[in-house]
């Protein structure tokens, strides 16, 4: 499991080769996996995870396994300790985040306060 963790965020092994996969399937080496704190959803916070080509003032960034990942200033201190890991299973499938600073989460998980 890579272990740097420059932005505050972890991302696991099987999250940067499901990420790398992504990024070679849109045939562009620019783009790094952008994660975002939004307001929003029924806890109050929603994540945001997304392929971006720009680079915003403040950004925090990290390497893992050749995949770039960056987060906004604002979204540094909401994510500090988060890891972000990919599942492929029969019970599930997707990318997780286990989120040290989330108090409280919806029970689609796709929020938190």
């Amino acid at each position: 499991m890579t272990v740097e963790t420059t932005n505050g965020v972890l991302l696991t092994d099987a999250a940067a080769v499901k990420v790398k996969a992504l990024i070679e399937a849109e045939g562009r080496d620019d783009l790094a996996l952008r994660i975002a704190v939004q307001p929003g959803g029924c806890s109050g916070m929603r994540y945001q995870l997304f392929f971006d080509d720009r680079e915003l003032d403040g950004d925090a960034r990290a390497d893992f396994g050749g995949v770039t990942v960056v987060v906004d200033r604002m979204s540094v201190p909401y994510l500090m300790g988060a890891t972000i890991d990919f599942a492929d299973t029969i019970e599930q499938q997707g990318f997780t985040i286990d989120n040290p600073n989330a108090q409280n989460s919806c029970a689609c998980g796709d929020s938190f306060s």
